[in-house]
Formats: C-alpha cells, sequence, structure tokens
C-alpha cells in the first residue's frame, strides 16, 4: 500500500496555494501592465526650447537684453542726469536785483533805491566745479558699462546652464523613446510565449523610471528658461528658443599675458576707479578754490525824496518848503577774504579720497590679475576634463551600449545586465553634457574676467 509523507502533502498544498492566490494577482498585475503600457506615449517638449532655425544665438540673447533689461535702463537714465549736471556746473551764476523803498510816517520824505550785485567766481571755481561734475559722469558712465560687461557674461552663461538642460532633455525623452519601442518588443515576445512576463514587469518599470527623471529634468529645463527671460527682460510667458551648441568651446584663446593686458586696460571697473583718482584731484582742486579770494560788483540807483518842516527864501526872494529830490548813482565790489576760512578741512578730506582711490585702483589692479589667471586655470582643467570624456568615456560607453543591446536582443545577455550598462550611460552622458557646460562657462569667466567678448561667438 502506498503511503504519503507529511512533508510532501505540506509542499503539495503550498503549490496549490500559489497557483489559487498568487496566479490571478499576477495575471491581474499584467492585465493592469497591459493597460498601462497602452497608455504611454513619449511627447517630446525639446522643440519648446531648441530651434535650429529660428532660436536665438547668445549673441542675439546679449543685446536683447543690453537693450530691455529695466535695471539697465534705469542706470542708463542716471548718466542722463549726470550729463544734465556736467551742463548745470558749466552754467554762470546769475545776477542779483534788490529793489527798496521807505517812506516817512507822517511825513513826504521817501527813499527808493534799486541795486544789482554779479559775483566773479575768482580763482577758477568755475573751471573747478565743471572738472568735478565731468569727472562725476565719466564714473558713472564706467559704472553702467562694467553692469553691461556682468549683464552680457551673466546672460552668457544662463544661455550655457539652460542649452545644456535642454541637451540633457533631449538625451532623456531619446532614451525614453528606445526604452518605449524596447518595451513594445517584449511586448510582443511575451504575447508569443517566448519570454516571461517577468521582463516585461522589469521593462515597464525602467520605462516609468525614465518617464519619471524625464518630468524632473523637464522642470529644471522650465526653470532655466524662465531664469533666462528674467535676466534679459522678457515676459515669462514669451516664446524662448534657443540656438547653439557647445561644438566651438576649442576655438583658439589668447595668451593668459594677453587676456590680463587686456583687463588692465580695458576693464571699466578699473576705468571708473582711474576715474576716481580723477574725481579726487578735481575736488582738490575745487577744495582749493574755494578757499581764494572772491569778489562779486554792484551797481545801484537811488532817489531820495527828502525835505524839512520849514520854509526856505529862494533866489527870487520866495518862500517855499524845503523840499527836494536828490539822485545818486553806486557801484561797489565786495570781496571774500579767506583770512579765517581757507577750506583747509576740504582740501585735506580731498587729498585722504586721492590716497584711497590710489589704494583701492592698486588693490583692484591685483584682483583682476587674480580673476583672469583662477578664469585660465578653470577653463584649461575644464577643457582636458570634456576631452577625456570625449574621447576616452563616451564614445567607447555609447559603443558598450549598442553591443550589449545587440547581444541582449540575440539573448546572449539578460535583461539586467542591459538596464545597468544603460544607466552607465545615462550618466555618462549627463556628465558628459555638464563637462561641456563647465568648459563652457570658464570661457565665459575668461569673458567676463577679460572684458573680451570676441572670445566667445556663436
Amino acid at each position: 500500500m502506498l503511503t504519503v509523507q507529511p512533508k510532501f502533502l505540506r509542499k503539495m498544498l503550498s503549490l496549490v496555494t500559489l497557483i489559487l492566490f498568487v496566479l490571478p494577482q499576477f495575471l491581474k498585475a499584467q492585465d493592469a501592465n497591459v493597460i498601462q503600457s497602452a497608455r504611454i506615449n513619449a511627447p517630446s517638449s525639446i522643440a519648446k526650447y531648441l530651434d535650429t532655425l529660428e532660436g536665438k544665438t547668445v549673441d542675439e540673447l546679449v543685446a536683447y537684453a543690453l537693450e530691455n533689461n529695466a535695471e539697465l535702463a534705469a542706470d542708463r537714465k542716471e548718466i542722463e542726469a549726470a550729463r544734465a549736471l556736467v551742463k548745470q556746473a558749466r552754467l554762470r551764476p546769475n545776477p542779483s536785483v534788490e529793489f527798496s523803498r521807505q517812506e516817512q510816517i507822517g511825513g513826504k520824505d521817501n527813499d527808493t533805491m534799486i541795486a544789482g550785485s554779479l559775483p566773479l567766481e575768482l580763482g577758477g571755481r568755475r573751471r573747478t566745479r565743471i572738472n568735478v561734475a565731468t569727472a562725476e559722469l565719466t564714473i558713472r558712465e564706467k559704472e553702467v558699462a562694467n553692469r553691461e560687461r556682468l549683464l552680457a557674461a551673466d546672460v552668457r552663461a544662463k544661455f550655457g546652464e539652460a542649452l545644456a538642460q535642454a541637451f540633457k532633455l533631449k538625451l532623456t525623452e531619446d532614451l525614453l523613446e528606445t526604452a518605449l519601442n524596447g518595451f513594445r518588443l517584449v511586448q510582443a515576445r511575451v504575447v508569443e510565449g517566448r519570454t516571461p512576463p517577468l521582463e516585461e514587469n522589469m521593462t515597464l518599470v525602467e520605462v516609468n523610471r525614465l518617464r519619471s527623471m524625464r518630468e524632473i529634468v523637464a522642470g529644471k529645463t522650465e526653470i532655466a528658461f524662465l531664469e533666462l527671460r528674467n535676466l534679459i527682460g522678457m515676459k515669462p510667458e514669451e516664446p524662448l528658443r534657443l540656438r547653439g551648441d557647445f561644438k566651438d568651446l576649442l576655438a583658439p584663446l589668447p595668451t593668459l599675458g594677453e587676456a590680463t593686458e587686456q583687463a588692465l586696460r580695458e576693464r571699466p571697473d578699473l576705468q571708473g576707479l582711474r576715474a576716481m583718482e580723477t574725481l579726487s584731484e578735481a575736488q582738490i582742486e575745487q577744495a582749493r578754490a574755494a578757499g581764494r579770494i572772491d569778489a562779486s560788483v554792484s551797481v545801484g540807483y537811488g532817489r531820495n525824496n527828502f525835505g524839512f518842516p520849514v520854509n526856505g527864501i529862494t533866489d527870487t526872494g520866495a518862500l517855499r518848503p524845503v523840499q527836494d529830490v536828490f539822485h545818486s548813482l553806486r557801484f561797489g565790489i565786495t570781496l571774500e577774504l579767506p583770512v579765517r576760512n581757507r577750506n583747509q578741512g576740504a582740501i585735506e578730506a580731498a587729498v585722504a579720497n586721492l590716497e584711497a582711490a590710489a589704494k583701492r585702483l592698486e588693490f583692484a589692479e591685483l584682483t583682476v590679475r587674480r580673476e583672469v589667471a583662477s578664469a585660465f586655470a578653470r577653463y584649461q582643467s575644464a577643457a582636458r576634463a570634456m576631452e577625456i570624456f570625449r574621447v576616452g568615456v563616451r564614445d567607447q560607453a555609447n559603443a558598450n551600449l549598442v553591443v550589449v543591446r545587440q547581444t541582449y536582443e540575440l539573448g546572449a545577455k539578460n535583461l539586467i545586465e542591459y538596464l545597468v550598462e544603460e544607466r552607465r550611460f545615462i550618466e555618462l552622458e549627463n556628465e558628459f553634457i555638464n563637462a561641456q557646460a563647465e568648459t563652457y562657462l570658464a570661457r565665459v569667466e575668461i569673458l567676463r574676467a577679460a572684458n573680451a567678448p570676441e572670445l566667445i561667438k556663436k
């Protein structure tokens, strides 16, 4: 008689339980996956950000920003105000006119006088005032030029960041499209019974992972473009598409010495500090002129109707009141004598300001040398890293992915090996885009430091 062992019965019961309870759930999940996969699509949004024909280049965006940036427009209005102050400084002082009338209470006497005076502005007061106003105008112009330099560099940098994000979005969307095609192929194999359903689930997970990654990258891209719009003075709802790439990053650069010399010669912030020295010198002369002798001339006319309450005898012997009108002409000069106040404090303050301006210029030139050297060091390091990625990493990773995909499709590799290689390729491709962007930003930093817009052209 055949006997059944309890251990065997327990295994059979477990198998039956698996078939009765787990299998329906698995089939239900498969049905859900089929329904979900039918809804999966890969909408491309890259056309919203990149346009190789009608998109804006970086130079066009810089020109747009310099024309439409509201803060820069306000700075230019301040230049107009400084020009108006120079115009005002050139004007000579107005003459003054004085009129007075005096009447005797209860009598007939009265006195009328009209007089005018004109300041002479001796000692170079007008000339030094014009020099001070002109130096202040130069400083204002250099400040605005420096803000234009910084704005142009900021726009170029933000252009590179937005372009890099757009390239990452394009990469993600291309990979998502490839993953969708692979998922449809696996689906067909599952229906034909050549591939287990688990592989379909794994492929679907990878597709959804790429979909999630695409949403994150799309959000970062949109934020980068919003920041770029704000920087150039464009409304958030206005369309903006870019045109350009990072292919010209290996164009020749000037030497470190040439860039440093150009920065010391042409950077507007240094020119502004030199104008500060000129302003301090003009203020010294103005303070000295204010401590010199000054004068004003005056001229006046007076009419005096004066008399006494008695009668006098005329030439003919007749009596008449002692009353007559007297006319007078007055000419004078008023001198301001610098005896106690020779403007000593203002002169000392202006001299101290000149010494401070010289120290600031000296430190600024040292800082500019450091900025140019740092920018070149950053660029050289970034360029080497990008070249290593381009030659020794990116091409090899792409070739590896193609080989693994082909071997997977032929059945020599499993799905997990292919997914691992695909994720490695995504990471390396994103890092290569980062390396390109870093090289671009390093060149922008050279542009910013050397004030050389010809270094980067699109």
